[in-house]
């Protein structure tokens, strides 16, 4: 382990790498990725879903001193990346609101005595007191921060978690808290960002000159498939058939709405198919126990809004239906890339209405209605932000405010406010 700058060579970072993980070499461009952040220097890295990006900051969070501090926007993420941890015989924890509160203080004394490589946490508990007040303290070496799933932070919508857009604000109030000529690099991954949206990442994140790597999230071992349904029958008549041909390989169903995940699930269910409904309105405990029977094959697949899936790893996924088309090509990106991580072939087909909307008009409706919510949302935030003082914190905005939060992330978007830390704005 060293202090300050890292100063090992190639040859025994590959060693360390070979010994830890038991591959030859990374793969282009894992190494370039890890040397950067050995290095202190800020990275945007762009790399397709199973390309092995979260070894590119494991691997230098355990060759330094200090804690690197990975934010993860879901609880079976983390549980997932600190479990494999573990299976290395690596350190790493994880903090979120669903752990015991005893739990969560033996977590926070471990990282009170500097015991932690890799921390794993919601940008939520990250911003709350219990662990800002520890964190915040001279004496504890934060080596680096990790933005995991980073589009999060910039992709809009009903899911959309205000607390993303106070994250830019953290290093900067970090530093004032640590010894003087104290670094701590940032690094954004994602598997789906155009040049635009890594410019707001960039952006948004605060990164000083950031190395930014880019690699097409396009993977040869995936079949791509769309398909044109004129009615609703035909629409589950097509989806059934893609799924007899799978051979009761696992796989996903995407649909939009927690209604249609219920209704599919109880269909498939009197066809004697293997399956479970996941949306965002079950509880922690339910979800939880889906993602494991799903990972485990006790389920042959799950009928699930876009709220599963993120990070999630099942190399031997071998399809992915969108029974509904998703409304974001990097939400479509993100879903089909979760098929075929091990490298075989895998299959994957959407479900379009016929383009008029005259004999099937299920899709028109259901992009309408989103639309109709994300505008509904934005005339209260335009409302709410005459109510809004100049400057203020966030504690007392939420009080006051039951939208105020989300109306400051948007004003940050527009950039007509500034987090002066994670905390407070103006």
């Amino acid at each position: 382990m060293r202090d300050g700058e890292y100063k090992d060579t190639v040859e025994e970072v590959k060693e360390k790498f070979r010994e830890i993980w038991g591959y030859e070499d990374f793969r282009s461009p894992q190494g370039e990725i890890v040397h950067t952040l050995l290095g202190g220097k800020d990275a945007l890295v762009v790399l397709p879903t199973g390309a092995g990006k979260s070894i590119c900051f494991q691997l230098p969070a355990l060759l330094q001193t200090g804690l690197t501090i990975v934010v993860s926007p879901l609880v079976a993420l983390m549980e997932n990346q600190v479990s494999q941890l573990k299976q290395l015989g690596l350190s790493g924890a994880l903090l979120h609101s669903e752990l015991p509160r005893r739990d969560r203080q033996q977590v926070l004394q471990s990282i009170q005595r500097q015991e932690l490589n890799l921390i794993y946490l919601s940008p939520e508990s990250l911003l709350s007191n219990p662990l800002w007040e520890v964190i915040s303290q001279p004496q504890i070496k934060i080596t680096g921060i990790v933005l995991d799933e980073a589009h999060c932070l910039i992709q809009w919508g009903a899911t959309f978690r205000p607390a993303y857009r106070r994250l830019g604000a953290v290093r900067r109030s970090l530093l004032k808290c640590k010894p003087l000529g104290t670094k701590i690099a940032i690094a954004a991954f994602t598997a789906t960002a155009n040049p635009a949206a890594q410019k707001d990442i960039i952006k948004a994140l605060e990164l000083n000159q950031a190395e930014t790597f880019s690699v097409s999230p396009y993977r040869s071992n995936l079949s791509l498939n769309i398909k044109t349904v004129w009615t609703p029958k035909g629409r589950k008549h097509k989806a059934l058939k893609f799924i007899q041909t799978q051979k009761n390989s696992s796989g996903l169903v995407y649909v939009r709405s927690r209604k249609d995940s219920q209704t599919l699930t109880q269909w498939f269910k009197s066809l004697d198919y293997s399956v479970a409904a996941y949306h965002a309105g079950l509880i922690n405990i339910e979800r939880r126990k889906i993602e494991r029977d799903w990972i485990s094959g006790k389920i042959q697949f799950v009928i699930c809004t876009s709220a599963f899936g993120m990070g999630i790893d099942k190399s031997d996924c071998r399809w992915i239906l969108h029974y509904h088309a998703p409304e974001l090509i990097a939400e479509y990106v993100q879903e089909v890339g979760r098929a075929g991580r091990d490298g075989k072939p895998a299959n994957t087909l959407t479900l379009i209405s016929e383009p008029t909307g005259w004999l099937n008009p299920e899709d028109k409706h259901r992009s309408q209605f989103f639309n109709r919510k994300l505008e509904q949302q934005y005339r209260t935030v335009q409302h709410l932000i005459k109510k809004l003082p100049n400057k203020g914190d966030i504690a007392t905005i939420k009080q006051q405010f039951p939208q105020g939060e989300i109306t400051l992330s948007i004003l940050h978007i527009l950039g007509l406010v500034s987090w002066q830390d994670p905390y407070s704005y103006s």
